[in-house]
């Protein structure tokens, strides 16, 4: 169904860069008020969270743009990113990003901007996204950058944005001056059934939609809350597949996907994830935990496993998982990818392999992969791998639209 058929001017449930309206709801209004009090704090460094696609990243530039247009505030991403980039991000945003070559020139040179803007009662904001995803280092740099004050107040206010209630990082000795600036947490709840309604009517009304029961009845909405669970990421993914997979108006209850059944665990039994350490002649360089359908290995900074070597090709390999397995496949890189010594262009990969990329190994660890497989055995085949690839490539492509 083309969107002009529901009247729709333009895609109302945007999944990249900004909405086309921010539609409030409860939570959201008191996540709002959370982060303005943690503003007005002298020593103001709140911890923020919520599960993924809870519109939390929504949030915060929604507080970011209710400050002064003069106001500094840098938003960062802290996800396996190295010290130097960190900072040369915090750095930019901030607008003073002037040749800076070391991580140490540009802590120092944020140093002396929060220093002189808390002086006179504008202290820096600092929001880091995906704290959980840092590096020891970076942590370590991070707590540096928290211990900063004048006269008494610290030099910049912090928010930390975590998809987790809890982070037993900031606990360790190194990070105290963290723990101590603490001054408030808060948990984004989802919108209820009757929230979730009107997100998604106004929704429709902002991309020009002028009946917007006509096209999502009440049943409808009532679906989408149920397979959402009222988190405004989900529901825009669902409306917009729902609206593509519709051959007319008004959406039927069938469009919406039935909210999957959680397979029931043991009690007391936390499952790990599977996760990848990261090698380099013999000396650990990282440990990444696989927590998402796919992880793109590569020296482009765009990858979630970023190696930088002359034998890594920019987007070298990917990591596919589905309910049953673990693939990495070769994007057909110039020097290729290895398992357990062997050349291949996809494997299913089992506990204790080992991927070799040049001179950096990545040990695969997942004590409930045990069964070596083949593809197809897995769930996989060249058509499914490749819609797997390309919807990830699309994926990223409209990231980077979205953000230029």
């Amino acid at each position: 169904m083309k969107l002009a058929d529901t009247g729709l001017r333009k895609q109302p449930f945007r999944t990249h860069g900004k909405p086309l309206v921010l539609v409030p709801y409860a939570s959201q209004k008191n996540a709002l008020h959370f982060l303005q009090k943690t503003h007005a704090n002298e020593r103001g460094l709140g911890l923020f969270h919520g599960p993924s696609l809870s519109g939390k990243t929504t949030i915060i530039q929604r507080f970011a743009s209710t400050l002064p247009g003069d106001h500094l505030v840098a938003i960062v991403d802290g996800a396996r990113v190295d010290s130097a980039s960190f900072l040369k991000n915090i750095l930019g945003q901030y607008g003073y990003d002037h040749g800076f070559n070391t991580g140490t020139e540009r802590f120092n040179m944020i140093r002396v901007v929060a220093l002189q803007q808390a002086a006179i009662g504008r202290a820096p904001v600092l929001a880091v996204e995906n704290v959980h995803k840092m590096n020891a280092v970076v942590l370590v740099v991070l707590s540096a950058l928290a211990e900063m004050s004048v006269g008494g107040n610290s030099a910049l206010r912090i928010i930390f944005s975590s998809d987790r209630p809890r982070l037993p990082v900031f606990e360790a000795p190194a990070l105290q001056s963290v723990e101590r600036r603490l001054t408030g947490k808060f948990l984004l709840k989802p919108m209820t059934r009757t929230e979730t309604a009107t997100y998604t009517h106004k929704k429709l009304k902002s991309g020009g939609c002028d009946d917007p029961k006509a096209v999502m009845p009440p049943a409808v909405c009532d679906r989408l809350h149920e397979a959402s669970g009222g988190w405004p990421g989900v529901i825009d993914r669902l409306a917009m597949m729902a609206l593509a997979k519709a051959e007319h108006i008004p959406l039927l209850v069938e469009h919406i996907p039935e909210k999957a059944a959680k397979k029931q665990k043991p009690p007391n039994v936390v499952v790990p994830l599977p996760q990848l350490i990261l090698t380099c002649k013999g000396k650990t360089m990282g440990r990444i935990d696989i927590d998402k359908p796919r992880l793109l290995i590569g020296r482009n900074a765009l990858c979630d496993i970023d190696i930088i070597h002359e034998w890594i090709s920019r987007q070298h390999a990917i990591i596919i998982r589905n309910e049953k397995s673990t693939v990495i496949v070769d994007l057909k890189s110039r020097n290729g990818i290895y398992v357990n010594g062997k050349r291949v262009k996809s494997h299913v990969l089992v506990n204790k392999d080992i991927i070799s990329l040049g001179d950096h190994r990545l040990k695969y660890v997942d004590p409930s992969a045990t069964q070596r497989t083949s593809l197809h055995g897995a769930g996989w085949n060249d058509t499914t791998l490749a819609e797997s690839i390309r919807d990830f490539r699309n994926g990223l492509l409209g990231q980077l639209k979205g953000t230029s």
